[in-house]
């Protein structure tokens, strides 16, 4: 079951920690903010992010059936991209 991303203020996940944690049991992922600008995400365990992934999967699988194949070059550079 996938639940909408939340966007939480810092200091209102200071003083809703607890109820925060709860919804992350339930498998609701968080992002925390500050002046706007994501700074933190709360994620449920390992279930619910295989279950991402396999989502985004079957969207990349979809995508390369509209796109041509991407060369090994690109691949490591979007990788690296990803890191920095």
């Amino acid at each position: 079951m996938s639940h909408p991303l939340k966007t939480v203020q810092a200091s209102e996940a200071k003083t809703r920690f607890n109820s925060l944690l709860t919804e992350v049991e339930a498998g609701r992922s968080i992002v925390i903010t500050r002046h706007g600008k994501p700074i933190a995400r709360l994620v449920p365990e390992r279930a619910e992010r295989q279950e991402d992934a396999r989502e985004v999967i079957a969207q990349i699988r979809e995508a390369r059936k509209h796109v041509g194949k991407a060369t090994l070059e690109e691949i490591l550079a979007w990788r690296d991209e990803g890191r920095k």
